[in-house]
């Protein structure tokens, strides 16, 4: 594990996975189970957890429930490694009170989208950005996904709030590997500021190739190993070994298309505990209200693929 002694939350860097948030059969917080969940991201040496992010169902909680997960997420780790909080919202008022309630409870960064539901453009974007920096003074990441926040987050403004330090880093999960590119070049121009994370899992091996410096994958809730593995093999400069990580992590991200009749998180959150459900670390693949849990030939057709690649499984 790293030791956050010496690694500050502003210059993480590696695999920090976006923690599932573990269900009961009624929608409560599974303490046991998440748990052992992040015993099993901690057993893998992953270098932060990302708390409440897409991949932790933020999106479908209260704010009640969102303390309750960071509280347990800050008892359990007891600061073996860093934790980010997702302050995910839709307009700037409600992340700096999701903001000032996490910094009571203990984290040690944030992630925050643009804004979204009501359109906003670089103004507003740069404006919100600026205010939880100021309300926050911890690590602020950037989060890039315009499949939810419906638009992208410009490469030339991200480098420029990193050079001002108003964010420290970007999870980019756009899915635009030519941005992404881009991004890395023009924050190598202005110094490097910026920590810059992919969160596209099936192309960790490009983005390092890219200059990433590290992975905030959803499939490491499954396999936080394989990709601490690649992460250090890239780091070392054995690209055969990163090679050889991805494609078995692509053939693992194959539960994802498992599900039929399911589309969004409901498939790929629901494919992520439905695995570890299967391997035992879940109680349940509870989804959160309005979604369902996967179940009968669903769950068959995630249990062959884990098993024809060799993870144990004891459902």
């Amino acid at each position: 594990m790293a030791d956050v002694s010496t690694t500050a939350p502003a210059t993480l860097r590696g695999v920090v996975p976006p923690l599932l948030t573990p269900l009961t059969p009624t929608g409560e917080l599974d303490v046991p189970s998440f748990e052992r969940l992040i015993a099993h991201h901690l057993d893998a040496g992953v270098d932060g957890l990302f708390v409440l992010g897409s991949s932790g169902e933020v999106a479908f909680f209260e704010d009640e429930m969102r303390d309750q997960v960071l509280r347990e997420a800050v008892r359990i780790v007891a600061g073996r490694v860093p934790i980010l909080a997702g302050v995910i919202d839709t307009q700037t008022r409600r992340v700096l009170a999701h903001v000032r309630r996490a910094l009571e409870i203990g984290v040690d960064g944030f992630v925050a989208t643009a804004p979204f539901y009501a359109i906003t453009g670089p103004e507003e974007i740069e404006a919100h950005f600026r205010a939880i920096n100021e309300a926050a003074g911890l690590p602020l990441f950037a989060y890039d996904i315009p499949v939810c926040v419906h638009l992208k987050l410009g490469a030339d403004l991200l480098v420029r709030l990193g050079a001002e330090g108003i964010i420290d880093g970007v999870k980019d999960s756009s899915g635009d590997d030519v941005s992404f590119r881009r991004l890395v070049s023009l924050n190598k121009l202005a110094g490097s500021p910026l920590t810059l994370l992919t969160g596209h899992e099936m192309v960790v091996d490009g983005s390092y190739l890219a200059g990433a410096d590290g992975a905030v994958p959803g499939l490491g809730n499954v396999d936080p190993a394989g990709y601490v593995r690649m992460d250090r093999a890239a780091q070392a400069g054995d690209w055969s070994t990163v090679q050889k990580e991805q494609d078995r992590l692509a053939a693992l991200f194959e539960i994802v298309f498992q599900p039929v009749g399911k589309v969004g998180p409901a498939a790929g959150v629901g494919a992520f505990k439905t695995a570890l459900w299967l391997m035992g670390i879940l109680d349940t693949n509870t989804m959160s209200a309005p979604m369902t849990a996967l179940e009968g030939e669903n769950v068959d057709r995630i249990r062959t693929v884990l098993t024809a690649l060799g993870v144990d499984v004891v459902r």
